[in-house]
């Protein structure tokens, strides 16, 4: 086992060792049977020391509701190093018990047999069931013919921008409001991307966001374009179409083919998107939920959210990871039940007390708890009785995200689409830096390159 926790367990064993070598206790003195008969379940998980401590709470509140059953935390800081750990773990025999994972990943291991099914748990559980859930969520860890539900969604975020509203108001740019125009962006974009100090050199950006697949697709929808050809059983990437094209022109004019808006590849290189807004020296910044417990800790100026600008409609994307069990998990029943804690009410108002979800489950996206960022109450795990007396956390406009819900599209499962995206990344992550990029060759290419991952594809 690769991770290793001093369990409740582990301390009743050494202190019998204890008592034993001290003479204080019979030599056939018992551990207690509790001890004894507690299973260990491995859970594995990735992000910043904020998300770690959201995972932590839930894996503490479980174990004290079921004592039987021991989590063992298997955490890892980055999602890159994450990612490689489990291929790793799978390929070894050693897969956790239960990881989280997002949807465009599950795939490939659910193809492989290494995931178990949990549509059966899910149908005779008295606690959740498939109506407590945004169905889209579901929708996106469905594998199989018969689409058969694997893995149970703890969140249901999608892109947003995140903005400065010192910023702004400094600069007499009117703050966002959801729906904006693309024109609005853009003016918004350049009054903000300024040389702030006189010396000749920008050095407060209009807006950060990575030139990648999964924020450009975004772009693609928004312009009435569609990313493949089939969303259950994509054959070819359709990024070629007059639509799709219009939206990923839309985006790359962002850097310098166009309004110089972000910020140049070498201070890309230096400083990631986050720490620059973080530190006001970006305006905007295009993410998902997932900062929202880090951007807490700013004290220096007031920040909100709002919705990506409109082009010829809304649209964003999904995201969303979930809970999956191991296919070899020893303890599938026990697993199951860290499951359905996870993602039941109690669960996910402990995730989104911390702000680092957008709940799948719809009532508890509609709490307090989750639009207003006050805390819910330590005996029933419900939102505090009187909201109104707990001052609220940003980003006050929360809305946003289940707003997002009704113009939202995913990404599809297929066991290959992490090659289809790293195809598509090949060919656009430095479409920001090279004046006269020629997005409609980069789209040929990046269709042509991803051609073999399609066909070797399970869905």
């Amino acid at each position: 086992m690769n991770a290793v926790r001093w369990s409740h367990r582990h301390t009743l064993i050494f202190a019998a060792l204890v008592l034993l070598l001290a003479g204080i206790v019979p030599p056939f003195a018992a551990v207690p049977a509790t001890a004894q008969d507690q299973t260990e379940i491995r859970f594995a998980f990735w992000g910043d020391p904020a998300e770690e401590a959201a995972y932590q709470a839930v894996v503490d509140s479980f174990e004290s509701a079921h004592p039987e059953i021991d989590v063992i935390v298997d955490y890892t800081p980055g999602q890159s190093d994450y990612y490689r750990k489990i291929a790793s773990d799978f390929a070894a025999g050693d897969a956790p018990d239960v990881y989280l994972t997002n949807y465009r990943q599950f795939g490939q291991y659910a193809s492989a047999g290494g995931l178990a099914p949990i549509q059966s748990y899910l149908d005779n559980s008295a606690t959740i069931a498939e109506s407590d859930y945004y169905e889209l969520s579901l929708d996106a860890f469905r594998f199989g013919a018969a689409g058969e539900l694997y893995c149970l969604p703890q969140n249901i975020s999608s892109l947003v921008v995140y903005y400065n509203e010192d910023l702004f108001e400094a600069a007499g740019v009117p703050v966002p409001e959801d729906g904006w125009s693309w024109d609005t962006f853009v003016s918004a974009a350049q009054a903000l991307t300024q040389d702030t100090d006189g010396d000749g050199t920008i050095d407060q950006y209009g807006v950060v966001v990575t030139p990648s697949m999964y924020r450009m697709v975004s772009w693609i929808w928004g312009s009435g374009g569609e990313v493949v050809d089939d969303i259950a059983n994509p054959t070819t990437l359709t990024i070629d179409t007059p639509e799709a094209l219009a939206g990923l022109e839309k985006f790359v004019s962002l850097g310098v083919s166009g309004y110089n808006v972000v910020p140049p590849e070498e201070e890309v290189a230096a400083e990631a998107d986050q720490d620059r807004f973080m530190r006001g020296g970006a305006a905007m910044f295009i993410q998902s939920r997932r900062p929202v417990p880090t951007l807490r800790e700013i004290t220096d100026f007031s920040w909100n959210v709002t919705s990506l600008p409109v082009l010829d409609q809304a649209a964003t994307v999904l995201h969303s990871d979930a809970f999956c069990m191991a296919a070899n998990a020893d303890n599938q029943d026990a697993v199951w039940t860290f499951i359905e804690y996870a993602g039941s009410a109690e669960g996910q108002l402990l995730l989104a007390e911390t702000g680092r979800t957008v709940p799948s489950m719809i009532s508890v996206s509609e709490s307090d708890v989750f639009l207003k960022g006050v805390p819910r109450t330590s005996s029933d795990a419900s939102p505090v009785s009187s909201p109104e007396a707990v001052a609220p956390l940003p980003p006050s406009n929360a809305q946003v995200y289940l707003d997002n819900v009704t113009v939202m599209h995913r990404l599809p499962s297929i066991s290959t689409w992490g090659e289809v995206e790293d195809a598509f990344d090949a060919e656009f992550d430095r479409s920001f830096y090279i004046e006269g990029f020629d997005v409609a060759a980069a789209a040929q290419a990046a269709i042509a390159s991803s051609k073999d991952a399609f066909d070797r594809a399970s869905t």
